[in-house]
Order: C-alpha cells, then structure tokens, then sequence
C-alpha cells in the first residue's frame, strides 16, 4: 500500500514540479532567437518545455542557428539528442551508415501499443523482411496499378470532385485538412485491404475507426513529452489517465484490424478472390502469411503509410498553391491539356506539376521528423560525436526551408 501512494505521489507531483520550473525559469514568450540554456541535470528541457507546442518548428530553428546544421539538444540526466538537417550527416545516417542506427529500444516501447511489429516498428531481420515483402513481385504488378488507378478514380470523382464542386456553388467552407484525410483515408483503405470506410461520402459521417486511430497515434506520441518514461509506464501499469485511454483505443483498433483480417481469409477460403486483381493484403495473405498478430501489425502499417503522409502533402500543396497564383495558373494549364480521365501515363508526364510537388514536399515534408538510435559509437561528417544510444533526429523540414522564400522558390519552378 505504501509502495502505491509513493508511487502515486511521485507521478502526481513530477509533472507539476516541472510545470513550477517552466514559469520560474522559462521566458513566457517562447524565442528561438538564440540556443536553449543548458542546466546541470535538466540540461535543456525547460526550454523544450515551453516549445512543446511548435517543437518541430522550433528545433529546425535550432539547426539553422547552427553552422553545420547540426544541433546537440542536451536532456535531463545527461542524455543527449542530435538534430540535424545537413544533407551530408542525413545521406551518413540513413544510408552511407544505416547499419549502426536504428529506431530503438525507447522508440519501439513507445509504440509498441499501436504499431505492435510492423514494419514502423521493428529493426534489422524483421525490417528486412517486412521490406522485401513489400517491394515483392506481387506488389509491384501491372494489375495492383490498375486496382490502385481504379480505387482512385473512383474516390475522385464520385467523393471528392462532386463534393468540391457542390462547396463552390453553395459558397460552403470546408477544412481542406480534414477532407484530404477522409479522401486518403478512404483511399488506402480500399487499396489496402479492400474495406470502404466512405469517409468522404456527401454528408461527411463520422467514422470511429479513423478517429480512433488519429487519437491512439496522438496519445502513443506523447509519451515523448514525459522528462522521462518511467511516468507513462506508472500511468500504464495503474490504468489512468491518458494510458487508459490508449489501451481502450487501441484494443477498438485491433479488434477493427482483426475483423479486417478475418473477412479477407474468410473470402480466400470460398474463392471470392483473385490474385490478379484485389487488395495488399490479399495479396499478402496469399503469398502464406498466417500469423493473425503479424498481419494486423501490418494493416495498420498500411494505414499510418497511407493516410497522415498522403493527406499532409497534399494540404500543405494546396496551401502553398493559394499563395502563388501563377504556379497555380501553370498547373491548371497543364492539366487542362490532359484528356478528361488521365490514366498513369498522362500524368507522369506531367512535369511542371510534378515538380510544383516535389518542391511543396521539400519545404514542408509529410514526415518532419525522423528519429535513428545509433547503436554504437560514431562521427558524423560534420565533426559531430555521437555516443551509444544518443537519439539522431533527422529534420528534412529544415534543408527545405533554410534561405528560400517559398513564393520565390515556387514560382520559379
């Protein structure tokens, strides 16, 4: 009994302790006009603290003020985080050295909940392995690119296009971020195992599954904003708070995943399917993958692939389009110069609104951030030392925007 109330009085009083430093020590009006103080013991987390709400802007910042683009972000009890947005320290990281980092213990536990051991979460043989699987001959054919064109046709101009078209008439606002999510969402997920959320049908329903997921992921990613893990874990093993809620969520989402898995073996077992011409996991399942836990891992691979990166690059493309008119003239010219229906091989000749793209993904990349652990003792290119088990977190969000007006560098593609 003892043992509980100390438990609980230490993860109570923690976080508000910390929130007592943060108004103590922390500026009310977060800057990244100059580095972070370094603190004995705290090193710099008062000042992640106060950028908790614009991190990632916040720690591109960072590695701009830094002439090698790498930045040492110093965390309590001497641990140490390296950002960088150097192309060099990048192209070492994730490639020239990608044996000697990986995503990690912390990483993996951290998401452990959600992403089980899908291939987002897992390294070495298992990463491997859920790569040549996904790069196999079965998923690379003539007929899933047809089935790919086919899924969003369809999505296209029955859901999104009528939708649009029907909010210019009405002179109806729409969050344009929540429409690409339900259009991509509806997207992968009949691409992907065949099921058809309509997420994006005309009255815009709410869809448990989709919700459920954004949560649970919301939830899984702030177990980082802990000082440190062992709080989330107390949270965990006594079932409140937050932990709680992930549990619930979670168990909604693999039970919604396992259901998804069922159905599809159900419908192999009658013959009701061809290899030729259905869904990933189909495919995947006929290729003799029977461990249910391993396939659900999967399908809610396919779906954080999937969704969040699709949906971000297309809001932040659309946003950076309103704001310079004449790529967004040059890109309706280009389209307009397409048949009605374009297939794949009209539109990858589309170049100027290929590379309109490219250049939205270099300023604002679908994923930010990508964090490596390096598993042993290294030097990056720019002199930086890396000890075992420092945390690498890769910014390409700054390379992309260091010295460039986005108007200017749009327009001038």
């Amino acid at each position: 009994m003892e043992l509980t109330a100390s438990l609980f009085l230490f993860l109570f009083l923690l976080p508000l302790l910390f929130l007592v430093l943060v108004f103590l020590n922390v500026s009310p009006s977060p800057s990244s006009d100059k580095l972070p103080k370094i603190y004995p013991l705290k090193g710099s987390s008062f000042a992640l603290l106060a950028n908790l709400k614009r991190r990632i802007q916040w720690t591109s910042d960072l590695i701009q003020l830094s002439p090698t683009a790498t930045y040492v972000l110093h965390r309590p009890l001497g641990l140490r985080h390296v950002f960088t947005g150097n192309p060099a320290t990048v192209q070492h990281i994730l490639k020239t050295n990608f044996s000697s980092y990986q995503k990690g213990d912390v990483f993996r536990s951290t998401f452990r909940d959600i992403l089980g051991d899908g291939i987002f979460n897992v390294d070495g043989d298992s990463w491997k392995f859920q790569r040549q699987q996904v790069s196999s001959h079965e998923f690379n054919t003539k007929s899933l690119r047809k089935f790919v064109e086919t899924v969003v046709d369809m999505v296209l101009n029955d859901r999104l296009i009528p939708l649009l078209s029907e909010a210019a008439r009405k002179g109806t606002i729409l969050d344009m971020q929540d429409i690409l999510q339900r259009f991509t969402f509806d997207n992968i997920c009949k691409i992907a195992f065949g099921y058809d959320p309509a997420c994006l049908s005309p009255s815009l329903p709410e869809e448990k599954f989709a919700e459920a997921f954004e949560e649970a992921a919301n939830l899984s990613s702030q177990r980082f904003y802990f000082p440190f893990p062992i709080i989330w874990r107390i949270k965990r093993k006594f079932d409140i708070g937050s932990e709680k809620r992930l549990r619930i969520i979670v168990s909604e989402i693999r039970e919604f995943a396992r259901k998804i898995v069922k159905d599809k073996k159900r419908e192999q077992l009658n013959g009701n399917s061809s290899l030729e011409s259905v869904d990933l996991l189909s495919r995947f399942l006929s290729s003799g993958h029977s461990d249910e836990e391993f396939v659900i891992d999967i399908v809610i691979s396919f779906i954080l692939a999937g969704r969040d990166t699709t949906s971000a690059a297309l809001t932040w493309y659309f946003w950076l389009l309103s704001r310079t008119p004449r790529v967004e003239n040059e890109v309706i010219r280009e389209i307009k110069a397409k048949s009605e229906a374009p297939v794949y091989e009209d539109v990858k000749d589309m170049v100027y609104t290929h590379a309109s793209l490219c250049e939205s993904m270099r300023f604002y990349p679908p994923v930010p951030v990508d964090t490596k652990e390096a598993i042993c003792d290294d030097i990056l290119p720019d002199g930086t030392a890396i000890k075992k088990r420092h945390k690498s977190r890769i910014s390409p969000i700054r390379d992309g925007q260091v010295g460039e007006d986005m108007g200017t560098r749009l327009g001038g593609v």
